[in-house]
């Protein structure tokens, strides 16, 4: 668990992320189109105070980002505004492309982490 500010932010690893989890993907446009996890949801970072009501607060929730930053950042707001059933992927997309997990496109294209 980290602290951005006065909010703790819980982590989960790749090889923590349960089965169930909605995988919320925070990059921008660009990124997810050039590679993204199956089944992951798409919503940039600056577009999540306008549809937090397309993130669900009856299962767990693992935002991702290429890092770890920006959905760290997004975890913590959503704390703030009283969701309590979200993390932050340790490492983002580029820890998962790591550890073997599958990383795909839209259109096709080989699919990369940018």
């Amino acid at each position: 668990m980290v602290t951005i500010g006065t909010v703790q932010i819980p982590t989960v690893t790749v090889k923590d992320v349960s089965i169930d989890a909605y995988l919320l993907d925070v990059r921008e446009d660009d990124e997810w189109a050039a590679g993204h996890a199956p089944g992951a949801v798409h919503v940039p970072m600056m577009e999540i105070p306008q549809r937090m009501a397309e993130v669900p607060q009856d299962r767990d929730v693992v935002v991702v980002c290429r890092v770890g930053g920006r959905s760290g950042q997004v975890v913590a707001y959503l704390r703030q505004q009283g969701y309590d059933n979200v993390s932050n992927l340790d490492g983002g997309m580029m820890s998962w492309a790591a550890a073997g997990k599958p990383v795909t496109t839209d259109d096709g294209r080989a699919p990369s982490i940018i």
